[in-house]
């Protein structure tokens, strides 16, 4: 959750109709392709997702429960470029949960604190009781500690963990949404791979000691870096579900867009930069990249916000990943189907040739194969989710592969950088960037420059090095 995300509802934790016996009334992809076949009408089908997106809706608005945060995940993919474009209505029913509501009263606020940090409390000078953001899980104030660090204080909301724990105890009410969902967009996935790597992530969202624990790990990562900056968790004014870091200062996403077009290029880069740095120089993957949790300054620095949903990469996939991706710009077809495969995507004996294993993969990432300097668009963002979605709905040879669990938000945090490049119209060298980032070419931007500087100050390990890792 960012420092100044949008307020959602915030309710009473209430348990309702069980979400996966209201499901198991219909099965999805089978239901829909009955009814198809009973009425010939394409519209029937359309208004059956619309009804069930709306029920869905209807009963997660009663409960801070897994689904909400569910629909938060899925609520940066571009509806429209996803498989047959059907899961839209799901979308646009989820995101009424994120309407503005009031926050939770002071009284409680206060209750919680006292709770959790008992006389710890007395680290804060003061503290605003009105949230500046609030999401499914809990809500955001500002405050002030006695060495007079400016600071912002996560509050869970009482009960959510076991809500969430709760939902999380029944396998079949994420997999029954997303059989939806998925059938919905005419996509052929791995549901049951899916809901799990989601459940995890989601489980790790209403721990705050893990959060704290990703923040310190960022943190120490990008410390003494000239442009990256990363709030520092107050660990004695934190607990299971108080979460107390500093405030970082910054444009949001919306303000950042009215600036010029030469800084949006910079931010651009940075936001690049640090998604590539983090899993080339550790093992990292900062999956949550709404445009929420960016803070933009006018010296060209950006703020990284909401270290909840992180996946840490095995060096034993880590490696192989970065390798094949390097293959693919290289042109290095067979070396790049081999890694592939020592990366999970695709068994050995697997009938996907290696040209057609490239040209799949090219599709996902055409901004580095394409005329450098490039400029994002909205339109070319669409085509990109298209195609990559193709990897998923059994159109072509691409469903031959399988996205390993661990990489299951990668995609969507690569899908989440284009939106907001796209968003700034933001001209970058791709390829060059790739390069140097990589370590087979020297920085040729100012960027670039500092950020390699700094990894050699910091001595910390290249791309295509072997960490030091499990």
């Amino acid at each position: 959750m960012a420092q100044h995300d949008k307020p959602v509802p915030r309710g009473r934790i209430r348990r309702t109709m069980p979400l996966a016996g209201f499901a198991a009334r219909a099965t999805g992809g089978r239901l829909v392709a009955g009814l198809r076949e009973r009425t010939g009408d394409d519209g029937a089908v359309e208004r059956f997702h619309e009804r069930t997106a709306e029920r869905y809706t209807e009963l997660l608005g009663h409960s801070k429960g897994v689904l909400m945060k569910a629909g938060q995940i899925l609520s940066m993919i571009d509806a429209r470029a996803v498989g047959t474009g059907g899961y839209s209505p799901y979308q646009k029913a989820l995101a009424r949960l994120q309407a503005d509501a009031p926050p939770m009263h002071p009284t409680l606020v206060h209750k919680v604190l006292g709770d959790e940090l008992g006389s710890a409390v007395r680290h804060f000078a003061e503290f605003c009781d009105e949230p500046i953001a609030a999401a499914s899980v809990g809500q955001v104030h500002r405050a002030v500690l006695f060495d007079r660090r400016e600071v912002v204080v996560k509050i869970q909301y009482p009960g959510v963990a076991q809500a969430i724990r709760d939902d999380l105890a029944n396998s079949e009410l994420l997999v029954t949404f997303l059989r939806f969902a998925v059938a919905a967009a005419g996509m052929k996935v791995d549901i049951r791979s899916l809901a799990r790597e989601a459940a995890a992530r989601i489980s790790e969202e209403v721990d705050y000691r893990h959060e704290a624990a990703m923040i310190t790990a960022f943190s120490d990562l990008y410390r003494g870096h000239p442009f990256i900056r990363i709030p520092q968790v107050i660990p004695q004014a934190s607990s299971d579900r108080v979460l107390t870091m500093t405030y970082l200062d910054g444009l949001d996403y919306a303000a950042a867009q009215q600036a010029d077009q030469e800084l949006k290029n910079t931010w651009a880069e940075v936001i690049a930069r640090f998604i590539s740095g983090n899993i080339r120089h550790a093992n990292l993957i900062h999956a949550d990249g709404h445009p929420g949790n960016y803070r933009f300054n006018a010296d060209g620095t950006v703020g990284f916000l909401d270290f909840g949903c992180i996946q840490n990469l095995p060096e034993k996939q880590r490696w192989p990943w970065v390798a094949a991706i390097r293959a693919v710009i290289d042109g290095r077809t067979d070396d790049h189907r081999g890694l592939m495969v020592q990366a999970g995507f695709l068994t050995a004996d697997s009938p996907l040739s290696a040209e057609d294993l490239q040209r799949q993969t090219k599709e996902m990432g055409p901004e580095v194969h394409m005329p450098q300097p490039v400029t994002y668009t909205p339109d070319a963002t669409a085509r990109k989710t298209r195609k990559t979605s193709r990897m998923f709905d059994g159109s072509s040879g691409a469903a031959q592969t399988t996205v390993p669990p661990e990489f299951l938000f990668n995609g969507r945090a690569q899908l989440a950088w284009s939106s907001v490049a796209a968003g700034f119209g933001a001209t970058l060298d791709v390829r060059a960037t790739m390069d140097d980032m990589d370590g087979v070419a020297e920085p040729i931007t100012e960027l670039g420059k500092l950020h390699h500087a700094w990894v050699r100050e910091r001595g910390l390990p290249g791309a295509l090095d072997h960490h030091d890792h499990p």
